[in-house]
């Protein structure tokens, strides 16, 4: 019995990655980063497939007129630990945004990512320019 359904089976050497270009000058955080999360995960590709990396390079610019909703800037904080006693940083959203505002976004867009072998590669594809 036929259903009708096509299947595609994905080569890993046949991929193509299209580079998609972004300005998110003016534009809310969050919906960009999840937006650049689906390319670079390529969920936007009919021949999307959970266990492989299908997805394509985006580039992003106007990152320091990004907006952000609410207090975020002053009470949003970000955790590292070293591992070692007394080892924990703290640092405001604001003071990162300061000092490199691509880092946010790069940590969103991470966030944003399922944790899976090839997360880092996905990211290697993010340009924030």
């Amino acid at each position: 019995m036929q259903h009708g359904y096509k299947i595609i089976i994905v080569n890993m050497k046949k991929i193509e990655r299209k580079v998609h270009r972004m300005d998110v000058d003016n534009k809310s955080a969050g919906r960009c980063a999840s937006e650049i999360a689906i390319i670079l995960r390529g969920k936007n590709k009919p021949e999307f497939e959970p266990h492989m990396d299908c997805g394509d390079v985006i580039e992003v610019f106007g990152i320091a007129n990004i907006s952000f909703s609410g207090k975020k800037m002053d009470q949003k904080v970000y955790h590292h630990h070293s591992g070692h006693p007394g080892g924990l940083k703290t640092v405001k959203m604001g003071d990162m945004f300061k000092m490199n505002p691509g880092s946010v976004l790069r940590k969103m867009v991470k966030d944003m990512l399922p944790d899976i072998s090839f997360r880092e590669d996905m990211l290697k594809r993010l340009i924030i320019k």
